[in-house]
């Protein structure tokens, strides 16, 4: 009774945050625990005047990073790849060429998978980051919406205007450009494009029928809502009619529902993806920011710094996309506030509207 009651109490506040917040338009949230007996999916909010429900696909952002370090991952473990190994060995020589100059050394030898997998290659961030002398790369995508980026334009670009931070394997940068480049990495193996593999070896064997990569694929089954709209602060983004979100790529242009996230998140915790042994290689855990840290397309975030009773582990997104675990409390979260001026306030949502309540009744 007592969850029934704060299921209700959470849906209720969800509703009242988006009618409260002119900057939020729809919201998605998932709260699934097989200990707890629990299973909530709910919406809040509309797409051009069709109510938000939880079945209505919404675009992932770097939740997609996920999905390239387990393809990886699995390359790994069927001896396709190492993680060692310099991803010179698969890409062509003129885009590996000049990629990584450091204070007069050129490292772009050096670089290897684990490095791209960890954002640890030093590498600069084509999304982030803002070239002294010209508009950002957002600004093009934004100014230019019907351009088609591939992942080598986006390496291209962030070469000629941008300039790496560290030698290869000496600290954590976050960066996109290094996971475009995973995607290639995964095309150069397979001699499949990324998004045939993503399908092949995710999408399909989990029955995650209704995920796809905008702008390259479609889902196996078409949803009957529309697809959400992305906000960038004050910018709507149509996701599948911006043809210039395809710089995101195997960096996070995935589209996914709430029951999609939980396959995967289920499959991936449960060992049905890579091995236990290869997910505790993921999960190598390195300080990004206060609170969080990195691992292989994984980020831990510990939302008290005594307690491991509220440490959650998985994938996040600018948008304030997330797909988390619970270790301690076998709680899953899966959603999206679609919003990138919710990347933080997301997730505090998520730990005092959700996670403390659900601890204390489960005492």
């Amino acid at each position: 009774m007592a969850y029934e009651a704060l299921k209700q109490e959470v849906e209720q506040q969800l509703i009242n945050k988006v009618n409260s917040d002119p900057s939020l338009h729809n919201v998605y949230l998932l709260v699934h625990s097989e200990r707890l007996n629990i299973h909530w999916p709910m919406a809040a909010g509309s797409t051009d005047g069709v109510a938000a429900t939880p079945d209505q696909p919404f675009h992932t952002a770097s939740v997609g990073k996920t999905f390239t370090s387990v393809i990886l991952t699995q390359l790994v473990e069927s001896g396709l790849a190492r993680f060692d190994d310099p991803i010179a060995k698969y890409l062509p020589p003129e885009l590996i060429q000049g990629m990584h100059i450091y204070k007069g050394k050129d490292y772009s030898q050096d670089i290897q998978i684990k490095h791209l997998l960890s954002n640890t290659s030093g590498l600069p961030d084509f999304f982030e980051e803002k070239p002294k002398h010209r508009p950002s790369m957002l600004q093009e995508v934004l100014d230019d919406p019907q351009r088609f980026w591939t992942p080598r334009d986006t390496v291209e670009w962030s070469k000629e205007h941008l300039r790496p931070h560290f030698p290869p394997g000496k600290k954590v940068y976050y960066t996109d450009t290094g996971y475009n480049l995973l995607g290639m990495v995964i095309e150069s193996i397979t001699g499949s494009s990324y998004e045939e593999v993503l399908h092949e070896r995710i999408f399909r064997p989990l029955q995650m029928n209704h995920s796809y990569l905008s702008q390259f694929s479609l889902p196996a089954l078409q949803s009957a809502a529309p697809t959400a709209h992305l906000y960038l602060d004050h910018i709507k983004i149509e996701v599948d009619q911006y043809r210039s979100l395809s710089s995101f790529y195997s960096g996070g242009q995935t589209v996914c529902t709430l029951a999609d996230l939980l396959i995967f998140m289920k499959a991936l915790v449960k060992g049905q993806l890579v091995r236990k042994e290869s997910l505790r290689v993921m999960q190598t855990w390195r300080p990004l920011q206060m609170g969080l840290r990195y691992g292989y397309g994984l980020m831990q975030l510990r939302f008290l710094p005594f307690t491991s009773k509220y440490t959650v582990w998985g994938g996040l997104g600018a948008s304030g996309a997330f797909m988390l675990y619970v270790p301690a409390m076998d709680v899953y979260l899966a959603g999206t506030f679609n919003q990138t001026t919710y990347r933080t306030k997301a997730m505090n949502y998520l730990f005092f509207n959700v996670l403390r309540k659900l601890g204390n009744i489960s005492k």
